[in-house]
């Protein structure tokens, strides 16, 4: 904006506030927002096939014992685990998250075992997670396999107050397998 003179403080100097478009910044910031969106959240890595909230889930369920040869657990009890220690939002994405890696029409290869409604083909809702049970499957120990092991990094949680894989080791290839959607 060329027609403004620069702000002066009360001592007549400059006070470093340059006048700008607010339409120029609100497009370049929306950009830049829209963009670190897609690429930390909407497209799940190459590495693993997994979108951050998927990770989680599954590592969560991992780290709980919520294993494939165990014992069926309600499936609150990984959505409560995510949502505490790794993904401080709302329950709900993080519900719908699971019960798309349980759809065996969604994934090709499931990676929650579900127990009770999770939903149809035909678009029909699942049950709250107070009413479905789930666990990992044992395609889903796959991408696990060797964590434990310093095969990939970790990061800091939102809190730091823990730790969360920036990625799955992955001995399976997921993105293969089962796509990106969700």
């Amino acid at each position: 904006m060329t027609d403004q003179k620069t702000p002066r403080g009360a001592d007549g100097g400059p006070t470093g506030i340059e006048p700008i478009s607010i339409i120029e910044e609100m497009q370049r910031s929306y950009l830049d927002y829209a963009m670190s969106v897609i690429v930390s959240r909407a497209l799940p890595d190459v590495r693993d096939g997994l979108k951050p909230v998927h990770r989680r889930i599954l590592y969560a369920a991992y780290e709980s014992g919520y294993h494939w040869n165990r014992k069926y657990v309600k499936s609150a009890r990984p959505v409560a685990d995510v949502m505490g220690k790794y993904h401080p939002h709302g329950d709900a994405s993080i519900y719908d998250a699971l019960v798309r890696m349980a759809q065996d029409w969604s994934l090709r290869v499931p990676l929650i075992d579900g127990q009770g409604n999770f939903g149809s083909i035909d678009g029909d809702p699942p049950a709250a997670m107070r009413y479905t049970e789930s666990r990992l499957t044992k395609v889903a120990h796959e991408l696990l396999e060797d964590i434990d092991k310093d095969t990939v990094d970790f990061q800091d949680t939102y809190d730091a107050s823990g730790s969360e894989p920036k990625v799955l080791p992955a001995r399976f290839p997921n993105l293969l397998v089962n796509g990106s959607g969700g």
